[in-house]
């Protein structure tokens, strides 16, 4: 098996590369590459079994040259500093690409909360909202949801830091439950936003998406709200799905209503009625006009990037492309859009909600997918005129696009 790529070095070469291209000096690219503050913290939990246990995570923030930092916060078994400290850094791109006033940070603990109780979830998620406090803030920084968290994990750190505080503190995180000040739309939003993102592209490129072939890698919220959504607004047939248990094909389309009530009754996509089981690697290399790896970092490597057979492949997860793998792809004419625009759409809803809660003033569902919808476009459309004048491939020019932006606030502050 091939060593897996480091996803910070992996941001590390990217920003090198696209600040050479742009001319900045090596201090400015190495600012650009460094995350301002990290912190780690050690805490213990009370176990239901009576024990205690010493849990770690962190929060790192990287860059606020443009605005608060902004990120979400993930628990699983495989969270490291260096994982964070990549994300953190995405977060800074991702916000300057789609132009929301924002910085980057990511947080995360080591932790498997499916072998966890609700309990021992809440408790271990109130401690470390208390550890983090001193660097959150509704004008510091501000947490969301990421791989393990939702609404119900936020809307604890929102009551931990607001009685921290002494009074209620919306604004301190996003991914709340509407109940709480959470934005419409938010659930769907990071689907909406890569769906967006593949329409645009298939406008540039003549790609039909009504009867355009579908494969999506990793069946979570993104994966399956967009399988929702490119089936129903584009008519577009989704042929294969997996999640991490394994996953199904059926060249005939697998429709979202069917499999979203298989998955919820079972659990998995697997064995799903009329389908052939597949293998999450295998499902990449589908021959079909569409794929979204909306899994984990790095599934996509020099090692099986020569076999990715489809037109365009829309990253809803964060990092799915190694650095490597995206040039292979860019060679073998695969329009590849990258995690910091094509699943922006999560942090763009957030930066909404953030608005909203600061406002004290709530917009309707409509208005914020309208909203998202320009925000999308918008930044698309200055990620393809980075491209046509760069002539290079779509992460390169969206690279271009955000370290530029990033780096033009740093140096009017005098950073």
């Amino acid at each position: 098996m091939a060593e897996k790529a480091n996803p910070f070095e992996e941001m590390k070469k990217m920003v090198d590369k696209a600040g050479k291209t742009l001319g900045l000096d090596a201090g400015t690219i190495e600012v650009m590459k460094s995350p301002k503050r990290e912190l780690h913290v050690h805490f213990p939990v009370k176990m239901d079994d009576g024990t205690t246990k010493v849990f770690n995570g962190y929060r790192v923030q990287h860059n606020d040259a443009r605005g608060p930092f902004k990120g979400g916060i993930r628990y699983h078994p495989q969270v490291d500093i260096d994982e964070v400290r990549a994300l953190s850094s995405w977060m800074t791109w991702k916000t300057a690409t789609v132009d929301i006033p924002l910085g980057g940070a990511k947080g995360g603990i080591i932790c498997d909360p499916k072998k966890m109780s609700v309990g021992e979830i809440e408790r271990m998620t109130r401690r470390y909202a208390s550890e983090i406090s001193i660097i959150i803030g509704p004008e510091k920084d501000i947490p969301a949801p990421d791989v393990n968290t939702g609404g119900k994990e936020m809307a604890w750190i929102m009551d931990t830091f607001s009685t921290l505080k002494g009074y209620n503190c919306p604004g301190v995180i996003t991914g709340k439950p509407r109940e709480l000040g959470g934005s419409l739309g938010r659930p769907e939003a990071t689907s909406r936003g890569l769906v967006f993102s593949v329409r645009e592209a298939a406008k540039r490129t003549g790609m039909n998406l009504k009867g355009a072939t579908v494969a999506i890698q990793g069946y979570g919220n993104v994966g399956a709200f967009a399988h929702k959504l490119i089936e129903r607004d584009f008519g577009s047939k989704v042929i294969a799905v997996s999640d991490s248990q394994g996953g199904i094909v059926n060249e005939k389309g697998l429709k979202y209503d069917d499999v979203w009530a298989h998955k919820v009754k079972t659990g998995s996509v697997k064995n799903f009625p009329g389908s052939k089981p597949i293998s999450n690697e295998d499902i990449l290399e589908l021959k079909v006009d569409v794929l979204l790896p909306c899994a984990l970092e790095n599934v996509i490597t020099k090692d099986n990037a020569g076999r990715i057979k489809a037109k365009i492949s829309g990253e809803g997860a964060n990092g799915p492309t190694t650095f490597e793998a995206d040039a292979i792809m860019w060679k073998n004419g695969v329009l590849v859009l990258p995690d910091i625009l094509a699943n922006a759409g999560g942090v763009t809803v957030s930066y909404f909600e953030w608005v909203q809660n600061n406002y004290n003033y709530y917009w309707t569902e409509e208005e914020v997918n309208q909203r998202l919808d320009h925000k999308i476009t918008v930044a698309f459309k200055d990620v393809w005129d980075m491209h046509e004048k760069y002539k290079c491939n779509m992460r390169d020019a969206a690279y271009l696009l955000a370290v530029k932006r990033v780096a033009d606030a740093a140096k009017l502050r005098g950073l």
